[in-house]
């Protein structure tokens, strides 16, 4: 079998995340049942006892309780058996003292990374750094994908997740590199009008620069 015989199924935004039976360092879990009317993030890594994957999850364990307070769970995937989460869990906290709180997916046979999408290219036998985050109606709302040698950006993540409850809540857009735009600061996009009457009567609105191009504090 050559890689033309494969082919990669990228999970789409706005579509509802695949249903999956898990084994994971806490259990036997199914996805998204698990995590029913909360948001939550799942995130591949190439290997175990590897220095770039040790760092994040290092880090990971170290924000757990700022994921929480945005409503977000955390749980990882790689194509490892239990026992060697296990154990490697067990090294961070002994090496690094930092306790990971959160379930480890083993995919030993790469079957739930296929069907994420996590392991490029298809004919790879280990997973990429792949990133998805599932809102409380089982909804993917984020697909992010790193390097092998390239550590996540853990503040970027928790970014997106508070932009995505400040567009839900506010029914708003937030522009580049927000709450910190070089133009707009720290407020919002307004959706642009849906028809003539609505452009009219943005025109000349205070934060607006245009009609398709209004802004507010929230």
């Amino acid at each position: 079998m050559n890689e033309s015989d494969f082919r990669v199924e990228i999970p789409c935004i706005g579509e509802t995340f695949p249903r999956l039976d898990v084994r994971t360092t806490m259990g036997t879990m199914t996805l998204p049942d698990h995590f029913k009317g909360k948001w939550f993030i799942l995130f591949s890594h190439p290997g175990d006892f590897t220095p770039v994957c040790t760092t994040e999850f290092a880090s990971f364990a170290l924000n757990h309780e700022r994921f929480r307070r945005l409503e977000c769970e955390l749980i990882g995937l790689s194509v490892d058996q239990v026992q060697s989460h296990i154990k490697w869990i067990e090294w961070i906290e002994e090496h690094l003292e930092v306790r990971i709180d959160f379930p480890i997916i083993a995919d030993a046979h790469g079957d739930v990374s296929r069907i994420l999408g996590a392991i490029h290219p298809p004919t790879s036998d280990a997973t990429i750094r792949a990133a998805y985050i599932v809102d409380p109606e089982a909804v993917l709302q984020t697909v992010m994908y790193y390097p092998k040698g390239v550590g996540r950006n853990i503040e970027e993540l928790l970014r997106i997740l508070q932009a995505l409850h400040v567009v839900r809540r506010h029914k708003v857009a937030t522009p580049a590199n927000w709450p910190s735009n070089e133009i707009i600061g720290e407020q919002v996009l307004l959706p642009p009008p849906k028809d003539v009457q609505g452009a009219k009567e943005r025109r000349g609105r205070q934060g607006c620069l245009d009609w398709w191009f209004c802004t507010k504090r929230l």
